[in-house]
């Protein structure tokens, strides 16, 4: 009877163990240089970033973080490098349940980070990649039509308007089309909420409609169906 009791007691805690790992957070990584500083992990579970949890660092880069995490959402990598220098200090990336990898290096901490274990995050990466391009082409555009001109002030008002303009529609194009074709990523309600929030409502809902029931019922899908009134 005894040998019973336990078998089943160790089946509970299998199970338990279990059931808390999807919900849980672990990040793993090394900062490559990094001799010195404090590592903060932080969220903004609703309107304020909070630290979750920190790490001192003091002769060696490796770190690990471990919190509980329900629904992906975006975390960061805050590091103190005790320099007086608040230049490269934040990585922003999706977190997922279960185990992520972040290494970078010290000295260029935010623009060097690779991660791994979320798929979220690799949506994430495509996005910003795409955006960026966007965005570098609509500044040489611009740069562009002002040395046409001879100087910025030459250029007329409406020219630079029709420009500007374009140059919006062209990246809401682009945020809309990438949250529709990826209705099953959690990434797709995070784009309509923190890229375009101000965009037409018709188009915004078009995005929740056509979310997947998970990813609808994840954190950022929540909030976007909150912002149009649907809660």
């Amino acid at each position: 009877m005894k040998k019973i009791l336990f078998v089943i007691t160790a089946l509970l805690a299998l199970s338990s163990c279990g059931d808390n790992t999807k919900e849980t957070l672990i990040v793993n990584g090394k900062i490559k240089g990094l001799k010195k500083g404090t590592l903060y992990l932080q969220h903004v579970p609703d309107s304020v970033l909070i630290t979750v949890d920190s790490v001192a660092i003091n002769g060696d880069g490796n770190f690990s973080f471990k919190t509980k995490l329900s629904s992906p959402e975006i975390f960061y990598l805050y590091l103190d490098k005790k320099d007086n220098n608040d230049i490269n200090d934040r990585i922003t990336f999706f977190a997922e349940p279960g185990t992520m990898t972040i290494n970078s290096d010290w000295n260029t901490f935010d623009t060097t980070a690779k991660i791994t274990g979320s798929e979220t995050q690799k949506r994430l990466e495509e996005y910003r990649e795409t955006m960026s391009g966007i965005n570098k082409r609509n500044i040489e555009i611009m740069m562009n039509a002002a040395q046409a001109k001879g100087d910025v002030s030459a250029v007329s008002i409406d020219s630079l308007e029709n420009i500007s303009n374009r140059n919006l529609q062209r990246g809401y194009a682009f945020a809309i089309n990438f949250a529709l074709n990826n209705k099953s990523s959690f990434i797709a309600p995070y784009v309509a909420l923190k890229e375009i929030p101000d965009a037409n409502k018709k188009y915004l809902d078009s995005i929740y409609s056509v979310l997947s029931p998970e990813v609808a019922a994840s954190k950022y899908g929540k909030e976007l169906a909150a912002l149009l009134g649907k809660n």
